[in-house]
């Protein structure tokens, strides 16, 4: 059976758990430099995208957290343009890429 696009969203929301699970001050930081390029470029991501995220890395830590891994239409779209590219190891991405069916 094909990959489709909930295994895409299940295999999201296992590596933002993982994030979620290691936010610190320099994760958090990281993200919002990138998101603040997005703003400052105008690009590539679209403008309520990076605007939301810039939102979400204003909260608490736990706050933050609980949204990575909310199941949500509007999480669901925001984490395909995740500020969080790079803070998961590969070898961690791909271990979770290959659990989730």
């Amino acid at each position: 059976m094909p990959h489709g696009h909930r295994t895409a969203e299940l295999r999201s929301i296992a590596l933002h758990e993982l994030v979620a699970g290691r936010l610190d001050g320099e994760t958090i930081d990281r993200a919002s430099e990138r998101v603040e390029r997005w703003i400052d470029d105008g690009g590539p991501v679209a403008p309520r995208v990076a605007l939301r995220w810039r939102e979400l890395l204003r909260l608490p830590p736990a706050a933050l957290a609980a949204h990575l891994v909310e199941d949500s239409e509007e999480m669901r779209d925001l984490r395909q343009n995740t500020p969080f590219a790079g803070a998961i190891p590969p070898h961690e991405r791909w271990r979770v890429i290959s659990e989730v069916p």
